[in-house]
């Protein structure tokens, strides 16, 4: 709480005066989030998590891919941000249905082509191979011990990242949990993305896959997806890139699990995420079609 008051009266003498208490908001496992009022200006402020950089958290590639987000109004407008917090205005609004977001991707998915599109140069490479080699790295070093499923991960993602490989990175989102995907209630239709802290260089066909396969996409939402994406009919070259994907989302959520179960100081049963998304990557990967998607997968 030391730390909590000290940077809102920081930000206080550049934002305005606080009105009333800042009030903690539920949902993170990575940082602490709060509802504040500077001023007549209704903002979130967040907190990092300790040693969030482990995790291959970029503090300056989130403040700019916030910024440009904003500007292409898929963002809250960023108002503050710093080594310590940031800032951003809160607009009332909740989390997109998971129903109405798989029976209409498309607003998502063209947040997520402006963004791609947008010829920004985020300072960090996002790139799912390298990160679970980091990963290993940090926990072999604080004496853990990795689970059985975490080498068959790597050795399915390095086969995936062969058939896919990172030749043009462009900028990307990379954390599309459900409720990273919003909407506003001034304006419903549009989708907001919110929680930068992951962008980095990456591969557009990996925020697809996240958005699908955290939001529960079933085959025919993958196609509205791709659909909305490419502003054309999916090909079986896509749809395979995009399952593939998928399977590469889950083994980056599964091994933040276990890294987080060796650094976080948060309340949260990280060992069960790890465990709950090895568990879906192995069903998944044990498609009769994997190799069949392997073979189709377009770069």
């Amino acid at each position: 709480m030391a730390s909590l008051n000290n940077i809102v009266d920081r930000l206080a003498a550049r934002l305005g005066p606080v009105q009333g208490e800042p009030v903690p908001l539920d949902g993170g496992i990575t940082n602490r989030n709060f509802r504040i009022r500077f001023g007549e200006r209704d903002c979130v402020l967040r907190l990092p998590g300790r040693d969030t950089d482990l995790l291959g958290i970029d503090r300056a590639a989130e403040r700019v891919a916030t910024e440009r987000a904003a500007a292409l109004g898929i963002a809250p407008p960023l108002i503050a941000a710093d080594d310590e917090c940031m800032v951003t205005e809160w607009l009332p609004g909740a989390p997109i249905d998971g129903d109405r977001l798989r029976a209409d991707p498309s607003t998502a998915a063209h947040a997520l082509r402006a963004f791609h599109r947008s010829g920004l140069e985020l300072p960090v490479r996002f790139w799912i191979p390298d990160l679970l080699t980091d990963y290993a790295r940090i926990i072999a070093e604080r004496g853990g011990a990795l689970p059985g499923e975490y080498h068959r991960t790597q050795e399915l993602v390095a086969r995936v990242a062969d058939v896919l490989p990172l030749t043009e990175p462009v900028p990307c989102h990379n954390d599309l949990l459900p409720g990273n995907v919003l909407a506003t209630d001034a304006d419903p239709g549009r989708a907001l993305l919110v929680d930068w802290e992951y962008a980095g260089m990456g591969h557009p066909y990996f925020d697809l896959g996240n958005l699908a396969v955290n939001n529960e996409f079933d085959e025919a939402a993958q196609d509205r997806v791709l659909e909305a994406y490419f502003d054309a009919p999916p090909m079986a070259g896509r749809r395979a890139a995009l399952r593939l994907m998928m399977l590469v989302s889950d083994a980056s959520e599964a091994a933040w699990g276990v890294v987080q179960g060796s650094i976080s100081e948060l309340d949260f049963d990280f060992a069960d995420y790890a465990h709950q998304h090895f568990a879906r990557l192995e069903r998944n990967a044990s498609d009769p079609r994997l190799e069949e998607w392997m073979r189709a997968a377009t770069p």
